[in-house]
């Protein structure tokens, strides 16, 4: 049985921001026919912060992708704050998206034409923020996590820690209800993923935004409230006496 039951010590009371429900993934070329995923279901709570670990080609990413929108399941729905994705049309998918949703990847994808601020105001702007309310909240967010002197630098003159921490930022800029975010520190030295794995988890505690996290390093997925494991293509919730 691959969905997975909430813990009432994680999440108890608060309402649920993300729901999985039995979401299959089937990839076919000619007669090969390959399942990445079948039949996983899993729900996060309003401020919950979860790990999704598993082996390479687990299909680790391909989930994440599903959750956030910009992948369509084979089988089953996905729930954004009460919000079935898939029986909202392309705009309305992606309102919801700019309005619910933050998205952190392993390579940081800023704008390499643009300054650390101008990316950072990119997803208020998309929404309709004024340009001086959104260059106000960007700034703010921006001394937050350290880049206050580092605003009108483009991604080019930014460290790597920098340039990730600056992504940190584009994504809780709007305060979504959820931050997805794919090896967000696989790309970075121990020392500077420490840092930017902390700031997330300081921001989701000041901020409310829970995190849905894909991670290798089973140090930083522990620190989690929950940890989940993909295997075989289902998915299961590995405990304190199951090494995490």
């Amino acid at each position: 049985m691959s969905s997975v039951q909430l813990k009432e010590s994680a999440g108890s009371g608060k309402s649920v921001i993300l729901r999985a429900n039995r979401v299959a993934k089937i990839y076919k070329e000619g007669d090969l026919r390959t399942d990445v995923l079948h039949d996983v279901s899993f729900q996060v709570h309003r401020g919950e912060t979860v790990s999704i670990v598993g082996a390479s080609g687990t299909g680790k990413s391909t989930l994440l992708h599903i959750l956030g929108g910009l992948d369509t399941a084979t089988a089953g729905e996905i729930e954004v704050e009460g919000q079935v994705m898939s029986r909202l049309s392309d705009r309305a998918r992606g309102d919801l998206r700019n309005r619910s949703l933050g998205f952190i990847y392993q390579f940081h994808h800023l704008l390499p034409e643009f300054t650390a601020l101008e990316n950072v105001c990119m997803p208020l702007l998309i929404r309709g923020t004024s340009i001086p309310e959104a260059r106000k909240l960007a700034t703010e967010l921006l001394e937050r996590v350290g880049l206050g002197a580092r605003i009108g630098h483009k991604p080019g003159e930014l460290s790597g820690g920098e340039r990730q921490r600056a992504a940190v930022a584009r994504a809780l800029v709007t305060r979504p209800a959820c931050v997805l975010g794919d090896e967000p520190t696989g790309n970075l030295d121990e020392e500077n993923a420490a840092q930017v794995y902390q700031l997330m988890l300081e921001l989701n505690r000041e901020i409310g935004t829970a995190l849905v996290l894909v991670t290798h390093d089973r140090g930083l997925a522990a620190r989690m409230d929950r940890t989940l494991e993909l295997r075989g293509g289902s998915i299961h919730e590995l405990g304190a006496d199951a090494g995490v």
